[in-house]
């Protein structure tokens, strides 16, 4: 972690939390960070860090998932129950064989994650990345006009979505994944397409696409293990289809995921 950290501030400064029980890393973290133009706060364990986020709600939390007490799967898990907590964004610090902590981070909601041993500057990349698409909707979706399609609304201005009249608590991914899937209503996307055009990613792990359908799913299908709304088309991607016709349907099996190599995945 002896690599210079990028010099060129960002042009909306941010409030981060950085929970790290290692001392040096969350020092060399903080100092990235802060060099880069954001405002660091700092926790050692995972009641620190809650009582800091809910004492001064920070703009994104960078958070260690092996923490000493509570750890950072509770941590999230505490803080998507709340109002204040669940469109928080969240980078995850994770060891390199925590694949299955990993992917459950994701499903909790997790926007992104670096694996330790990582580089400072792709962290502060990969945070900036994230504060960006925390302060905008995709680019698809203008943020003053309100989608909908059959039961389901979508108010991109005050980032609220409903099913039935019913609030759906969906994290900042999903909500994006969600206001652009319903821009664009039975067109299929790849994994790397949605990445690209959701996420602003030109690289990235596709499972995190994965694991956010299957959370999005869980959300607003009435059966998620059935899916009908969110669709996978096999072999290509993923797309949105509001009309339960038959014909209109794509071959779906909601246990595959279409990866571009046509190996398939948990979806």
């Amino acid at each position: 972690m002896n690599e210079s950290p990028a010099s060129a501030g960002p042009p909306d400064p941010a409030r981060i939390l950085v929970v790290d029980d290692d001392l040096t890393v969350g020092e060399v973290v903080a100092g990235y960070l802060t060099r880069a133009g954001h405002r660091v706060d700092r926790a050692c364990d995972g009641d620190q860090g809650l009582d800091l986020a809910r004492a001064h709600r920070p703009d994104l939390l960078v958070l260690d998932l092996m923490l000493p007490g509570i750890d950072g799967l509770e941590v999230l898990r505490r803080l998507r129950a709340t109002a204040d907590g669940a469109d928080l964004p969240v980078v995850m610090l994770t060891a390199k064989g925590d694949e299955a902590d990993r992917v459950l981070g994701l499903e909790l909601g997790a926007d992104d994650y670096v694996t330790k041993p990582f580089s400072p500057r792709e962290l502060v990349l990969r945070v900036q990345s994230v504060l960006r698409r925390s302060r905008a909707a995709a680019p698809a979706v203008p943020q003053t006009v309100p989608l909908a399609s059959g039961d389901i609304t979508l108010d991109p201005q005050a980032r609220r979505a409903h099913r039935g009249g019913r609030e759906l608590m969906l994290t900042l991914r999903e909500f994006d994944l969600l206001a652009f899937l319903l821009r664009h209503p039975r067109t299929v996307f790849a994994r790397q397409e949605l990445m690209q055009r959701v996420w602003g990613w030109d690289f990235g792990d596709l499972s995190t696409v994965t694991v956010h359908v299957r959370r999005l799913r869980e959300k607003i299908e009435d059966d998620p293990a059935a899916p009908t709304l969110i669709t996978t088309v096999w072999g290509v991607g993923y797309r949105y289809d509001p009309v339960a016709d038959e014909k209109d349907r794509p071959v779906v099996d909601g246990k595959d995921d279409p990866a571009a190599d046509g190996k398939g995945g948990p979806a």
